[in-house]
């Protein structure tokens, strides 16, 4: 009888370990070749760097002190981290919920009444029982809500990661943006201020014949034309000014800052191999995490169609012991098991399975998109940083023909050649566009380190 005992017990558990109950989760296997690309290289080779870029804190990313100080402000008052934070609390509150589920639950009843026969004097009865109840997990019902849980918690972490290194980029985003439109505001000035000089040289020069009342008129719009353009940056600048402060959870004020030239950022940058995104990106795993919770959700649906083995007993006192009362009151106990086993739902468990499994698979393909995204992210960036590079270097020679066209043609007019002002003014419109696009090129390629930072889930260190 004993062996035949055996023997089912060993079938049972066989049985329920091949229909994944007490299994774990494991990370799916995915190939993560060529998730991204290297925009150096003609054919597309991987970026193998054993060093990832993501694994620097921030602090020696984003060296500025004044940038570094927003930062941490950052960190500490932004709304939408403060919000994850709280999701974290949350996270942990129902973990601990769902461990709690293995232990005996506790209630206490007391109870009273009085009853009277044929008018007779009132009896006074009562009971105070202490009711516990204890659910045997023993078909993977409470270790899977645990797990789940777990998973949810992780996930929550997450999530918090993500908003946290989204928080750093934009901040530093914000500021280099900042830094671009503070010089290309001193440029600008500076150019109205030379412009300013040169209507007062062409009425000069009108009346010495070497220019006429065109020349001059034409001259003056040019110089109202870049006036104009210092209104539309100071607005841009304080208009970005205020979008920061909103990351920052402060009322709008001037951001103290240093100056584009001055900043210094990784040369050389190192993304990691692809399967490095695993680890590094947060919301990628916070995907997973929502995946292996799917997982334990099927697995709690399975055993849905289990027998359920519950203990439940009670204990205290009472002056009632049925149809005598006794005085004084005398302790009471009672224990009994039930084993409940559905019949009649199996219908309904099977349609929640069905349900929890098209769930994992909707869950399985939002992780293998997160991996998707994450490489594109990563191409993005390192595309962005090269195309920068490259244009400083080609903007840079622009901008020193431009300066050389300028003067030639200043002097060429000066000296009364066949050269025309209108020569020498798109000259002079040519070289201050250049220069703009030029700080826009140096943010561009700054800004394509920060994204490359983001998108290989740094800042969160």
């Amino acid at each position: 009888m004993k062996k035949n005992i055996l023997l089912y017990t060993v079938c049972v558990a066989a049985f329920l370990s091949s229909c994944n109950i007490y299994k774990e989760y494991h990370t799916p296997e995915m190939d993560a070749r060529g998730l991204y690309r290297d925009p150096v290289s003609v054919s597309d080779t991987l970026v193998a760097d054993t060093v990832n870029m993501a694994d620097l804190p921030w602090e020696e990313v984003f060296t500025d002190s004044q940038l570094q100080s927003l930062i941490r402000l950052g960190l500490e008052r932004n709304t939408d981290l403060q919000t994850a934070m709280l999701r974290v609390k949350e996270a942990q509150a129902s973990l601990m919920s769902s461990r709690l589920a293995y232990l005996p639950s506790l209630g206490l009843s007391p109870q009273g009444g009085v009853s009277s026969f044929d008018k007779g004097k009132g009896n006074w009865t009562y009971s105070l029982p202490v009711v516990a109840s204890w659910e045997i997990d023993l078909f993977g019902k409470l270790l899977n809500t645990k797990r789940a849980a777990k998973a949810a918690l992780m996930q929550s972490e997450a999530y918090q990661q993500a908003v946290q290194t989204q928080v750093v980029a934009a901040i530093a985003n914000y500021y280099y943006m900042l830094l671009m439109l503070d010089k290309q505001l001193k440029v600008t000035e500076e150019t109205a201020l030379l412009w300013e000089k040169n209507i007062e040289t062409m009425k000069a020069m009108k009346i010495g014949a070497m220019v006429n009342e065109a020349g001059v008129v034409q001259s003056e719009a040019n110089y109202y034309m870049v006036v104009a353009s210092v209104s539309d940056l100071k607005n841009q600048i304080r208009e970005t000014e205020n979008a920061l402060c909103m990351l920052l959870r402060q009322a709008p004020r001037r951001i103290e800052r240093g100056r584009l030239e001055e900043q210094r950022l990784p040369e050389v940058l190192n993304v990691g191999i692809p399967v490095q995104l695993l680890s590094n990106r947060p919301d990628v795993r916070a995907a997973e995490m929502a995946l292996a919770g799917t997982f334990y959700n099927a697995n709690q649906a399975r055993a849905a169609f289990y027998p359920q083995l519950t203990i439940s007993a009670s204990g205290g006192w009472t002056n009632d012991a049925g149809s005598t009362i006794i005085n004084p009151a005398k302790m009471i106990a009672s224990a009994v098991g039930s084993l409940t086993q559905p019949l009649f739902n199996r219908g309904a468990n099977l349609a929640r399975l069905r349900i929890a499994k098209a769930q994992q698979e909707e869950a399985l393909l939002s992780f293998e998109q997160s991996l998707l995204n994450a490489g594109s992210d990563v191409s993005d960036a390192l595309s962005q940083y090269q195309s920068a590079s490259d244009k400083l270097v080609q903007r840079a020679k622009q901008i020193s023909a431009l300066e050389k066209s300028v003067e030639y043609t200043q002097e060429l007019l000066m000296l009364g050649s066949s050269t025309t002002y209108l020569e020498v003014l798109t000259a002079q419109q040519s070289l201050l566009s250049a220069q703009l696009s030029g700080i826009s090129d140096e943010f561009q390629r700054m800004q394509a380190v920060v994204n490359l930072y983001h998108a290989l889930g740094g800042g969160v260190r």
